[in-house]
């Protein structure tokens, strides 16, 4: 199959060339920034933005994609499980 992506700069408005698992951590950024997230398993998310904002709380239903660019999960919070980040390498 031919990569239809290959040789060309990944736009950020779309679409993510990977999904990386989350495991939400209090301290630690993602190790990519998340153009949006993947949700498994719903339930209260506590995130932090990429234009800086902490904690931003918000609940997502099952299998739910939230279209915010994203730095950070947070544990302490958290009950959604199954994250993913969707992201540009």
């Amino acid at each position: 199959m031919t990569n239809p992506y290959g040789g060309r700069a990944a736009p950020l408005s779309g679409p993510a060339t990977d999904l990386l698992p989350i495991t939400p951590d209090d301290f630690s950024d993602l190790p990519a920034a998340a153009l949006a997230l993947y949700v498994e398993s719903g339930g209260v998310l506590v995130i932090d933005t990429v234009s800086g904002d902490a904690s931003r709380t918000v609940t997502v239903a099952d299998r739910a994609l939230l279209p915010v660019a994203v730095r950070r999960v947070r544990l302490t919070g958290t009950t959604a499980s199954g994250l993913h980040a969707l992201v540009v390498r």
